[in-house]
């Protein structure tokens, strides 16, 4: 079986479509996601409707939390576009997600198991971003025994085998290649690389793929809804 690893796709249709065609030509037979699928000013609704018919086994992220249950005074803008644009049955498509599921024995999480928004191959330190180390994300794995754990929600493609030989990969960011944290501390998550992000799995072996697309129509169409650091970064790859 040839697995595809996909994550933050956040409304990119150009971009999953793009990626859903260079996993078929490279032979994926299956395919799963780790969430944060709709949320920014682009295609929310059509991807949706793409990710439905597909009906790939999905977990939630800390978007699809925040898009549902956040008060108007505190949506994110990102999270309050995706909200207004979709349906009745696509939000209850996105409150039927659970936060964690196995699949082909294999553990998905969009940040950790224990909290979506817990980067688990990163530390943000109150000067930026740093790799983790492997016994901060051994212990941020806690008791999990399955061989290999599958995350998102940092957007930076990593593959890391602990001392114990459990594999945790990271497949990066179908839909957006940079932005700016500030929890706990300020940080800038970039690739420098406006192609999308994703990976292929066979048996034990993590490929990390970079794909083209009409990048530049998902940075103008972020431009038109009024989100000029979507556009940048989409245009970019780069966060400032």
């Amino acid at each position: 079986m040839t697995l595809a690893i996909l994550s933050d796709i956040h409304g990119n249709l150009p971009a999953l479509e793009a990626v859903i065609a260079d996993a078929r030509a490279a032979g994926a037979t299956a395919f799963v996601n780790l969430g944060d699928s709709l949320s920014g000013p682009l295609w929310p609704a059509e991807t949706a409707d793409l990710l439905m018919r597909a009906d790939w086994p999905t977990i939630a992220g800390n978007h699809e939390r925040q898009l549902l249950t956040d008060p108007p005074d505190r949506i994110a803008p990102s999270d309050r576009f995706a909200r207004a644009a979709l349906d009745a049955g696509q939000l209850r498509w996105l409150a039927a997600q659970p936060a964690t599921r196995v699949v082909h024995g294999i553990d998905m999480v969009h940040g950790t198991a224990r909290c979506d928004h817990e980067h688990l191959l990163v530390t943000i330190e109150p000067d930026g971003l740093r790799a983790a180390t492997d016994a901060e994300v051994a212990a941020r794995l806690g008791d999990a025994c399955a061989p290999m754990t599958l995350c998102g929600h940092t957007h930076l493609p990593d593959v890391r085998t602990l001392a114990d030989g459990r594999i945790v990969a990271n497949p990066g960011s179908v839909g957006l290649q940079a932005y700016l944290g500030a929890n706990p501390y300020p940080y800038a998550v970039q690739t420098g690389d406006p192609r999308a992000r994703y990976a292929l799995i066979r048996g034990d072996d993590v490929d990390l793929r970079a794909v083209a697309y009409d990048h530049a129509a998902a940075a103008a169409k972020a431009a038109r809804e009024g989100q000029g650091d979507w556009a940048f970064a989409l245009r970019t790859g780069l966060a400032r």
